[in-house]
């Protein structure tokens, strides 16, 4: 494994492309906007191309990357689509209609594609170096894609459907097939029309099966089969590398009768690879995530609550056919493996092998939209920072919270590292109010709350905690820790698990919280002391009532 994976497929890649002979090599995505556009869809369809393309151009390849969407994809209707809306029912007048002429749901914006994509689009430039350039099927239809259905699919229209038809199976199309999909002018449907009659002026005589109608329209408001349509996008943008998904990978599959109408259609399909789906776990269930099903998390939701890195690090790490589980109750393991190739890149630790130094080097390198830094950066393990975070409170994050963190020995002064730690403190604050498992999820009232101080069942032993955590000489982690251990000598399994239960009820208002001592040691010295002390001593008086 001391190769990684990207170093072995730009090896390959780059002797295949050199026979291509271009100037300028294109690499291209594709997604189609039906929805949820989650970071599933960084894996295969941007990062990967941008790696491949960032190590070339190191080589001094010129790359363009582009990300094409499609937007005249018909909408499907399904449940989890009509329940965006605030009236599903309503909403089966769109199913079929072109996704960018769908309605945005909550009416925020112009259409279905732009309000779902809002959530990834805009964050596109944060996960990479920011050199992807993005088009749309639409803009092609009206420009490379209109000359590629006049001047090569119509005049050869009949080689076409025998192409297509040794893929279709079932169903096979009739002699004198016309492979467009003209928008119906009166129920707004793309996926219901036959193209009767091709006329002059590049328009077309359909019927629509679902209304009934018949009528005329131009070629760019029509949509190719869509097997043709992917060979139709290759030769509109010249594209000579391309990722594609596990879907379209099986011989004889979808990639395959693209390639070969592309041959047939005097041109080679481009370079490509495939790559397995991303799945999400929550909740103890396990599930791929899905656009038009609604399953995962966007760009923007993740940066809310990790750093780019680290998805990068979690893609780069896995090669693009081994499938890659999410789950967002753990992402501070993930900062652990991240900080652990951080270590073994600057040299401060080595992995069980050369092999695995390597790669895991290799990874942290790449988990990097632009750059690594310089210098080793501060490492803050991200449990460490929810507990910050929740203790401070979210309005003092970048002053109290960084503070909190230098104190403990955890922030150096550099620029690199104040700015991961400012961003590092908020990500984990809104961590630990959603995703963390509810031991580390916790706030400090202002006092004990009285249900609290009801179960308290043994004040006495708070007021003792309360005297020796007043005379522990030095307000760390260890010395609390060490504290809390000779406190805790000679009480039984049961005792020492009621005395906690006691402690967090006085401290967070509930039995059960994070690890004691690095949460006491985030916490003023005298805030502690009085609070519990105060807490014994209402716990009395509650209960003498």
């Amino acid at each position: 494994m001391a190769v990684h994976w990207v170093d072995k497929l730009v090896e390959e890649l780059e002797a295949r492309l050199k026979r291509r002979a271009k100037e300028e090599y294109v690499f291209n995505g594709g997604l189609s906007v039906s929805g949820l556009q989650h970071v599933g869809r960084l894996r295969g369809e941007v990062l990967l191309g941008e790696a491949v393309r960032r190590e070339l151009e190191r080589r001094g390849f010129k790359v363009k990357q582009l990300l094409t969407l499609y937007t005249v994809d018909p909408w499907k209707g399904k449940d989890e689509q009509r329940s965006e809306f605030p009236d599903p029912e309503a909403a089966r007048k769109y199913v079929g209609w072109p996704l960018d002429k769908v309605p945005d749901p909550r009416g925020c914006h112009p259409s279905w594609v732009e309000h779902f994509w809002s959530d990834f689009g805009p964050y596109i430039r944060v996960f990479t170096d920011g050199k992807i350039e993005v088009v749309t099927t639409r803009e092609l239809y009206r420009g490379r894609l209109k000359e590629f259905i006049t001047r090569m699919v119509l005049p050869r229209r009949e080689e076409i459907r025998r192409v297509i038809n040794r893929y279709r199976g079932r169903k096979p199309y009739k002699e004198g097939w016309i492979p467009l999909e003209p928008r119906c002018a009166r129920c707004g449907r793309i996926d219901s029309t036959e193209a009767l009659e091709l006329l002059e002026g590049n328009r077309v005589r359909y019927r629509c099966s679902h209304c009934g109608y018949e009528g005329e329209a131009s070629i760019e408001d029509s949509k190719l089969n869509w097997r043709i349509e992917w060979a139709g996008v290759w030769w509109s943008l010249r594209v000579d590398f391309e990722p594609y998904g596990k879907d379209h990978a099986t011989p004889g599959g979808s990639r395959d009768s693209a390639a070969e109408l592309a041959r047939l259609l005097g041109f080679e399909p481009p370079e490509g690879v495939w790559y397995e789906w991303v799945s999400l776990r929550a909740g103890g269930r396990e599930a791929d995530m899905s656009s038009s099903g609604f399953t995962g998390i966007t760009p923007r939701e993740w940066l809310e609550i990790a750093h780019p890195q680290i998805l990068r690090f979690i893609y780069f790490l896995h090669p693009p056919t081994r499938r890659v589980v999410i789950d967002l109750s753990e992402i501070p393991s993930y900062y652990s493996q991240y900080y652990r190739a951080e270590r073994i890149y600057f040299g401060l630790e080595e992995a069980s092998s050369i092999e695995d130094t390597r790669y895991l080097a290799r990874t942290y390198e790449l988990s990097h939209p632009t750059r690594p830094p310089k210098n080793p950066p501060s490492q803050i393990p991200y449990g460490h920072a929810a507990i910050v975070a929740q203790v401070v409170g979210p309005e003092r994050l970048g002053t109290e919270g960084l503070e909190r963190l230098r104190r403990a020995g955890l922030l150096d002064d550099d620029e690199y590292s104040i700015e991961w730690a400012r961003g590092l403190l908020e990500k984990a604050y809104r961590w630990a109010r959603r995703y963390a498992p509810k031991h580390l999820r916790f706030e400090i009232p202002p006092k004990p709350p009285e249900d609290a101080l009801r179960k308290i069942e043994r004040p006495e032993l708070l007021e003792k905690l309360a005297e020796v955590l007043e005379g522990v000489y030095e307000w760390s982690e260890e010395e609390i820790k060490q504290a809390l251990i000779k406190f805790g000598e000679g009480m039984s399994g049961g005792e020492r698990r009621r005395f906690y239960r006691d402690f967090y009820l006085a401290i967070v208002g509930r039995p059960e919280g994070p690890r004691a001592a690095p949460l006491l040691s985030l916490m003023e010295r005298r805030f502690v002391v009085e609070r519990l002390k105060t807490a014994a001593s209402l716990s009395r008086e509650l209960k003498g009532r």
